[in-house]
């Protein structure tokens, strides 16, 4: 990717007003985020009990102020030219938050600028969400890791594989990871589909090996069927969508590969067999309440949605699912297509698992401490410290990550760095995150006691925002 930022020759007084990064006031948005899901909680809480997120000077935690300003400028000049529209990024250490800042515009159009609460869609950072309130059944007993999927699901117990993509290498990959835009299979062996070596367990779900893909990221005859099928369009419920799932063969065989895929989405179905709830309605009992997660929902409601940032895309970008096989290197943005709104809007029925959440950027901080903390927050225990230990420790053994991921790993749910030099970036080894369609990114660094968090939309996202941002994250600590 071209150099976009002459950060040398930045001018800040050059820079308009709406760029200028709005100092987050942690006061009140704790007042908004905890107090409505946590009332009954909190009058149990002693003062030692509620220390967690408070804001603190950076230099408290080994933080240089002049070194995190480094990040508004850059932030700021990828505002001026027009690389992003909008974001905000967080960082906490030791349970304090020493960073937060605000950049651009949430809608460039109506000329609102960003806020400490605006809403954004997460997408693929609802997965370790997921795989929270699975384990937190799994803690339960109600199931284990190696059991096979469809002894829950019995609509995916009859899956085959198809020959074309699982017997041979797929053009356009590396290894059988991640496919390219241009991943199409064997063609000789089309349509030719037999039975797996094994069907994929709740553990293969966790990890991607599990043989599913998303039918988004490339053009093989798999990929083509969840096209057709419709996916990854509204559902009556997941239910409806596993069903739909069960009648299209798998890209590869369990177990064997890492590949993105929608099983996240299987394991928002699997939560509701186990728990015998709703899927939204164990999120929001079991987690959301808990935390005082309270901006953090499949549907913006209507009172809300002044706060949910525009969602913008290259210029270009074509108004389907079709957006991520369509080549495009224009770094304008424009206001997306209305199609990739309408599943967060009231009336949408689909809860996807793998990337069907809206939130703040304090909601998910929140989140993240508590899994920081191994599962606690403010006295409030949402999994054990051995499961978060499970979660988020490498589970592919010999089998490569995807993505170019080389030294990186994935956990349950979670992406994990396993060797920061092999990688090529800042980090420790241990540390866990993943990120989200429009650019959204988190990460958790036990070692560092480091959480990050980076906000912005715009889909498909195609800049290193994220990326550099945890750069310029790391290059503050001095202590």
């Amino acid at each position: 990717m071209r150099n976009l930022f002459n950060l040398g020759s930045f001018a800040s007084s050059l820079v308009p007003d709406i760029a200028k990064p709005r100092r987050y006031c942690l006061r009140s948005a704790l007042r908004n985020s905890v107090v409505t899901g946590l009332v009954l909680s909190i009058l149990t809480f002693s003062s030692a009990q509620a220390r967690d997120l408070r804001e603190v000077k950076p230099a408290k935690e080994g933080f240089s102020s002049e070194r995190l300003a480094r990040i508004d400028t850059f932030m700021n000049q990828a505002v001026a030219d027009g690389v992003m529209v909008g974001g905000l990024g967080m960082i906490a250490r030791n349970g304090n938050l020493v960073y937060s800042s605000t950049w651009g515009q949430r809608d460039r159009e109506q000329g609102l600028p960003m806020t400490d609460d605006t809403l954004f869609r997460i997408y693929s950072m609802t997965k370790p969400i997921t795989g929270v309130a699975l384990m937190m059944l799994f803690e339960e007993g109600k199931f284990l890791l190696n059991e096979p999927v469809a002894k829950y699901i019995p609509e995916l117990a009859n899956l085959t594989v198809a020959v074309s993509t699982a017997d041979g290498q797929v053009r356009g990959q590396s290894n059988g990871t991640q496919s390219s835009t241009q991943g199409v299979g064997d063609a000789s062996k089309v349509g030719m589909t037999r039975a797996p070596a094994r069907q994929p367990t709740i553990r293969d779900l966790m990890r991607h090996t599990a043989g599913f893909t998303y039918g988004v990221f490339g053009n093989t005859e798999v990929d083509q069927q969840y096209r057709q099928a419709g996916l990854l369009r509204d559902h009556p419920d997941l239910q409806d969508f596993v069903a739909k799932l069960g009648k299209i063969p798998l890209q590869y065989e369990p177990g064997t590969r890492w590949h993105y895929s929608v099983s996240v989405d299987v394991q928002g179905r699997l939560v509701e067999v186990l728990s015998g709830m709703k899927f939204s309605e164990f999120l929001q009992q079991r987690i959301f309440g808990p935390l005082g997660m309270t901006d953090t929902s499949f549907t913006v409601p209507v009172a809300k949605q002044p706060r949910l940032a525009q969602l913008y895309a290259p210029k270009g970008t074509p108004g389907s699912v079709n957006a991520w096989l369509t080549p495009n290197s224009s770094a304008e943005l424009e206001v997306a297509n209305a199609y990739a709104n309408q599943g967060f809007m009231p009336g949408a029925t689909f809860e996807s698992g793998g990337g069907g959440l809206v939130s703040s950027t304090m909601d998910y901080l929140r989140f993240s401490q508590m899994m920081l903390n191994g599962g606690e927050l403010d006295g409030v225990r949402i999994l054990g410290s051995k499961t978060v230990e499970l979660m988020s420790r490498n589970h592919l053994g010999e089998i490569p990550m995807g993505f170019g991921g080389v030294g990186s790993g994935f956990g349950l749910d979670f992406g994990v760095l396993l060797d920061p030099g092999a990688a090529g970036e800042p980090g420790s080894e241990g540390e866990y995150s993943w990120g989200g369609a429009a650019g959204t990114k988190f990460w958790i660094d036990p070692k560092e006691n480091v959480i990050g968090l980076f906000m912005v939309q715009s889909l498909p996202h195609r800049t290193t925002l994220g990326a550099k941002f945890k750069s310029l994250t790391y290059q503050a600590i001095v202590d």
